[in-house]
C-alpha cells in the first residue's frame, strides 16, 4: 500500500490540531517556491486527504500541492466536543489559507468539501485562482435516510460493540465507489474512524452536517466570479448527477465533466480521466 503521510501540524484558532503536507515544487532546503502555483486538495466525509493520494501526485510535478485532514477526520484531532460543522471547516480553511500564505490558490474539493470552499469564498473573503468541484455537497436535499438516522442518534450509534461498529462503516464508505474499492484502500478508509477517538467522532461529523451549511449560500451561487468546473460521477448512488447540472445552472459560465463508470469516489473509480480533467481546467502549469 501507497505510504501517505501529513507530516506538519496547524493549531486552529479553536485549539484543534490539523494535520497537512504540500507536494510538489518544493526548494532545496525544504521550503516552498512562491513562484510555483499553488492547488488546495479538500476532501468530504467520511473520507480524508488520502483519496486525493493519486491526483495529488500527478498534480504536484508542476504544482505546490496542498491536502490536509480536516478536524475530526484522518489523522487530525478527534475530541469531546469537538466542532467538526461545515461552517466550522469553512472557518479552519480560511485560517489554512493565511497560514500558507496563499491569496488566490486554485482549490479542488469533493464531497462536502465542496461546501467547505465555497462557504469560505462566499461568506468568509476567501479568494480562489479557480475552483473545481467534484461531486460536491452544496444543494439540498441531501443526505441519505441511513445517514440522516445516524446523525440523529450519535450517542446510540456510539456505543455500538468495535467490530460491529467497523462492519458498518466499511459498508457505508464502500457504497461510494461504483467500480468497488481495493481491500487496502477501503481499509485504509475506514481504519480512522475505529480506533477509540474515532467511533465517537464518526457519529459526531454526521450528527453536526446539518443542511443549513448549503442552504445559507445557495442562493449566492450566482454572484461566484471565478472560473468553474463540476465534476460527477455518472453513476453516483450518493449525490444524483441531476444535482450536478442543478449547480451549474447556478453558477455563471460553469461547465458540467460527466465522468462515466464513476460512483462518489471518483478519486478511486476513475482517477486517470478525473486528473486529466483536472489538469485541463488547472492549465499549463498543472
Amino acid at each position: 500500500m501507497t505510504q501517505w503521510l501529513l507530516d506538519r501540524t496547524f493549531r486552529t484558532a479553536s485549539g484543534d490540531e490539523v494535520r497537512w503536507a504540500v507536494l510538489g515544487d518544493i526548494g532545496d532546503l525544504g521550503e516552498e517556491r512562491a513562484a510555483a502555483p499553488a492547488v488546495v486538495l479538500l476532501h468530504g466525509t467520511p473520507f480524508s486527504s488520502y483519496v486525493w493520494r493519486g491526483v495529488a501526485r500527478a498534480l504536484a510535478a508542476r504544482r505546490r500541492v496542498f491536502v490536509w485532514d480536516m478536524p475530526g477526520y484522518g489523522a487530525s484531532e478527534k475530541r469531546d466536543g469537538q466542532d467538526v460543522s461545515l461552517g466550522a471547516q469553512a472557518r479552519v480553511f480560511g485560517e489554512l489559507l493565511a497560514h500558507w500564505g496563499l491569496s488566490r490558490p486554485a482549490v479542488v474539493a469533493h464531497d462536502f468539501g465542496g461546501c467547505v470552499a465555497l462557504r469560505a469564498h462566499l461568506l468568509h473573503g476567501a479568494r480562489y485562482e479557480r475552483l473545481a468541484l467534484v461531486d460536491p455537497v452544496a444543494l439540498g436535499p441531501w443526505g441519505s435516510p441511513t445517514y440522516r438516522l445516524l446523525g440523529a442518534h450519535p450517542e446510540v450509534f456510539g456505543q455500538l460493540p468495535p467490530a460491529l461498529h467497523r462492519a458498518m462503516v466499511r459498508e457505508y464508505v464502500a457504497s461510494a465507489a461504483h467500480q468497488g474499492l481495493h481491500p487496502a484502500v477501503l481499509e485504509r478508509l475506514v481504519e480512522p474512524w475505529c480506533t477509540r477517538e474515532g467511533q465517537p467522532a464518526f457519529y459526531r461529523q454526521i450528527a453536526q452536517n446539518d443542511q443549513r451549511f448549503t442552504d445559507e449560500v445557495a442562493g449566492r451561487y450566482g454572484e461566484i466570479e471565478l472560473p468553474v468546473l463540476v465534476c460527477w460521477g455518472a453513476q453516483d448512488d450518493w449525490i444524483p448527477l441531476a444535482k450536478g447540472r442543478e449547480l451549474v445552472s447556478r453558477i455563471p459560465g460553469a461547465r458540467l465533466r460527466v465522468i462515466e463508470g464513476a460512483g462518489h469516489l471518483v478519486q478511486e473509480d476513475a482517477p486517470a480521466e478525473l486528473t486529466a480533467a483536472l489538469a485541463d481546467f488547472l492549465g499549463p502549469d498543472a
